[in-house]
C-alpha cells in the first residue's frame, strides 16, 4: 500500500469511527462539551462548599487543565482498546494495514479532544488569563499526550485480542488513574521524594504543564517537559512493538 493510499484509508476511518460513534444521538458532538462542563461543574461544587479552598483562583479552569487531558486519554483508551476485535470482519476480509485501526481510533477522538481544548481555552480567556506568548508550547504537550495514547491504544487493542477481561481491568485501571492526576490538586502537593517519579505519569505532566502556561504565563518546566517526552515516546515504542509481535496470530483468535 502505497502512502497515498495509507492516509485515504485512514480518513475514511477516521471519519466513519466519528459518525458511528454520534449515530442516532439527539445531542450528537454537543456531548463532547457536556461531559467535562457536568464533570467540572461537580468538582467544582464539592470543593467551594463541602471543602473549600479559597487560595485556588478561577478554580473552573484549574479543573479544566486536569480534567480535558484525563478525559481524553481515558475515552480514547476505553473505546481504541476495542477497535480490533470490533473490526474483526475487516481484519478478517480487507488486506490492509491493521495499524491503521488504532491509528483511526485515536485520531478520531482528537476531534472531541480538539473541542473540549477550545472550550478550556474559553474558560481561560473568560476568567481574564489572556493569550500568553507561553500559548506555542500548547501544541507541543498535547502532541507527546497523542502519542502516549496512541501507545497505550495500540498495545492494549492487541492484547484484547487475546485476553477479552482486558476492557474490565482498563475500567478498573482508569478509576485509580483519576486520583494519581491533579485535577482538583497540584503537583506541589505531592511529597517531594514521590514527586520526580510521579511526574513521569504523562497525563500529571501535561496538567502541570498547562496550568504554568495557561494561568501563570509561564513556560513549563524542562524537568516536566523531558520527562513527558521521555514517558510518551517510550510508551509509543512499547506499544508498536507490542502490536507488531501480536498482530500475526490475529485471523487465528478472532
Amino acid at each position: 500500500m502505497s502512502s497515498a493510499d495509507f492516509f485515504f484509508v485512514l480518513e475514511n476511518l477516521v471519519v466513519r469511527d466519528f459518525k458511528i460513534r454520534y449515530r442516532n444521538m439527539s445531542l450528537g458532538i454537543v456531548w463532547s462539551l457536556l461531559n467535562p462542563l457536568v464533570m467540572m461543574g461537580v468538582l467544582v461544587l464539592v470543593f467551594t462548599f463541602v471543602f473549600p479552598d479559597r487560595s485556588r483562583h478561577a478554580f473552573p479552569v484549574f479543573i479544566l487543565c486536569g480534567l480535558v487531558p484525563f478525559n481524553f486519554f481515558t475515552i480514547a483508551w476505553s473505546s481504541g482498546m476495542t477497535c480490533v476485535v470490533e473490526n474483526a470482519g475487516m481484519v478478517k476480509r480487507v488486506p490492509l494495514p491493521r495499524i491503521l485501526l488504532p491509528l483511526a481510533s485515536v485520531l478520531s477522538n482528537c476531534v472531541h479532544m480538539f473541542i473540549q481544548i477550545g472550550l478550556l481555552l474559553a474558560f481561560d480567556l473568560a476568567f481574564g488569563f489572556g493569550v500568553n506568548r507561553y500559548w506555542t508550547w500548547l501544541p507541543v504537550v498535547w502532541l507527546f499526550e497523542i502519542l502516549f495514547v496512541t501507545g497505550v491504544v495500540m498495545a492494549s487493542c492487541a492484547l484484547d485480542v487475546y485476553v477479552r477481561d482486558l476492557r474490565y481491568v482498563v475500567d478498573s485501571i482508569i478509576r485509580i488513574i483519576f486520583w494519581m492526576v491533579p485535577i482538583f490538586y497540584t503537583v506541589e502537593n505531592i511529597p517531594i521524594r514521590y514527586r520526580g517519579a510521579y511526574e513521569f505519569n504523562p497525563i500529571a505532566a501535561l496538567t502541570h504543564a498547562l496550568r504554568r502556561i495557561l494561568m501563570e504565563a509561564a513556560a513549563p518546566p524542562a524537568e516536566v517537559l523531558w520527562k513527558l517526552s521521555i514517558s510518551s515516546l517510550v510508551v509509543l515504542v512499547a506499544g508498536w512493538l507490542i502490536f507488531r509481535r501480536l498482530q500475526p496470530d490475529f485471523y487465528n483468535h478472532l
